[in-house]
C-alpha cells in the first residue's frame, strides 16, 4: 500500500468553515492515500460530528491541555503518513492540487523539513487585507517560483523575516524531521519557532506559491490591535524583532501603507470616490497595526495586567529573549 499523507487540523468550534475545509481536503487529487486527523478541544457547535462525517479520525483534547505546539506534536505522533500537512479549521485548500504541490516541495532539495504555501483572501475581505496578503506572499517569491531557504539568516531585517517565515495554517512537515525537531510548547507563533529550529538543525524550508489556501481575517478595531500586539510580542520572543517606535518613521510607514491600499483599489478598477471612501478605514487600520506592533514588541516592559488587557488572547505572561535589549 502506498505511503499515506496525513492532513492534521486542530479544531474548536470551527463550523461552518470547517465543513468547507474538510470537503476541500477530501477533494484532493493525489496518488497516495490521505489520512485525515482532527484534534477537537471541546467544540460545542457540531464540529466533532462534521469531522467524523468527513471520515476523520478525531482525537478529543481537554481544552485545559490544548496548546498550539503541543497539540500539533500530538497529531503528528498519531499520524501514519511520512508527511503531515497542517491546516487550521478555517483554511480552505484553494485547489484540488494543493496537497500534491506542497508534497512536491520536498523533492526540490535534499533535506527539506518544511514546505508551506500562501493565503488567498476570502471574497468578503477588506481591501487592506487583500493587499497585505498579496504583497506579503509576493515578497517571498517575486518570480513566482518556489523559494528555498537553508540556514539561519543574519540580523532581524525584512529579508531575515522572510527567510524565517513558516505557517502551520498551510504547511507540511516531514514527520521524521518533526520527531527530531518538534514544535515547542510556546504560547504563540509556534510555527515561526519551528522554522527557526528546523533551519538551525540543518533542514531546508520551501515556499510553494502555487499551494494556496483561502484564509483571511477582518478584525474589529480592538481585535486588530490585540492581534498585532500578540504577533509582535511573538516575533520579539522568537526572532528578536522590535518594531520601530520613532513617530516620524511610523507615520511614514502608515502613509505608505495607506497609499498602497488606494493604489491597489485603483488597479482593481475602483473609482476615485470609492478610493476616498476607503481612506478613513485604511488609515485607522494601519495606525492600529502600528500601535499594536510597537506595544507588542515591548510587551516585556509592561505590567502583566496591561499585557493581558492588550492581548487578543488575554495572555499576561512574557518570555523575552535572554539578554535582549528593548
Amino acid at each position: 500500500m502506498a505511503d499515506p499523507v496525513t492532513v492534521a487540523i486542530p479544531v474548536r468550534n470551527g463550523a461552518p468553515l470547517l465543513a468547507e475545509t474538510l470537503a476541500a481536503v477530501r477533494a484532493q487529487k493525489l496518488s497516495r492515500p490521505i489520512e485525515l486527523l482532527v484534534a477537537d478541544s471541546g467544540s460545542t457547535d457540531g464540529s466533532l460530528e462534521l469531522a467524523r462525517d468527513a471520515g476523520a479520525q478525531v482525537i478529543e483534547v481537554d481544552p485545559r491541555e490544548f496548546s498550539h505546539g503541543g497539540t500539533r506534536n500530538m497529531l503528528a505522533r498519531s499520524a501514519t503518513g511520512s508527511h503531515v500537512a497542517f491546516l487550521t479549521q478555517d483554511a480552505v485548500p484553494a485547489s484540488e492540487d494543493w496537497l500534491a504541490r506542497l508534497l512536491g516541495g520536498f523533492d526540490l532539495e535534499e533535506g527539506v523539513g518544511l514546505v508551506y504555501g500562501p493565503y488567498q483572501p476570502r471574497s468578503d475581505a477588506s481591501p487592506m487585507v487583500h493587499r497585505e496578503l498579496a504583497d506579503w506572499f509576493r515578497s517571498l517569491s517575486p518570480s513566482g517560483e518556489p523559494r528555498i531557504d537553508r540556514g539561519l539568516p543574519a540580523g532581524t531585517g525584512a529579508e531575515a523575516v522572510r527567510a524565517l517565515f513558516f505557517t502551520d495554517a498551510n504547511g507540511c512537515v516531514e514527520r521524521a524531521a518533526l520527531e527530531r525537531v518538534p514544535f515547542r510548547e510556546v504560547a504563540y507563533a509556534e510555527d515561526q519557532q519551528l522554522a527557526r529550529d528546523m533551519l538551525a538543525a540543518g533542514y531546508a524550508k520551501v515556499f510553494r506559491p502555487d499551494a494556496a489556501v483561502v484564509h483571511s481575517h477582518d478584525y474589529r478595531p480592538r481585535e486588530l490591535f490585540g492581534r498585532l500586539f500578540d504577533e509582535s510580542r511573538a516575533l520579539r520572543e522568537v526572532h528578536g524583532i522590535v518594531a520601530p517606535a520613532n513617530p516620524v518613521r511610523q507615520a511614514l510607514i502608515v502613509q505608505r501603507a495607506v497609499r498602497d491600499d488606494l493604489a491597489f483599489l485603483k488597479r482593481d478598477g475602483a473609482r476615485t470616490a470609492a478610493r476616498l471612501r476607503l481612506l478613513p478605514a485604511s488609515l485607522a487600520h494601519h495606525v492600529l497595526r502600528a500601535l499594536g506592533a510597537i506595544a507588542g514588541s515591548r510587551a516585556a516592559l509592561l505590567p502583566p495586567r496591561l499585557r493581558r488587557a492588550c492581548s487578543l488572547e488575554r495572555r499576561a505572561e512574557s518570555n523575552p529573549l535572554a539578554g535582549s535589549g528593548v
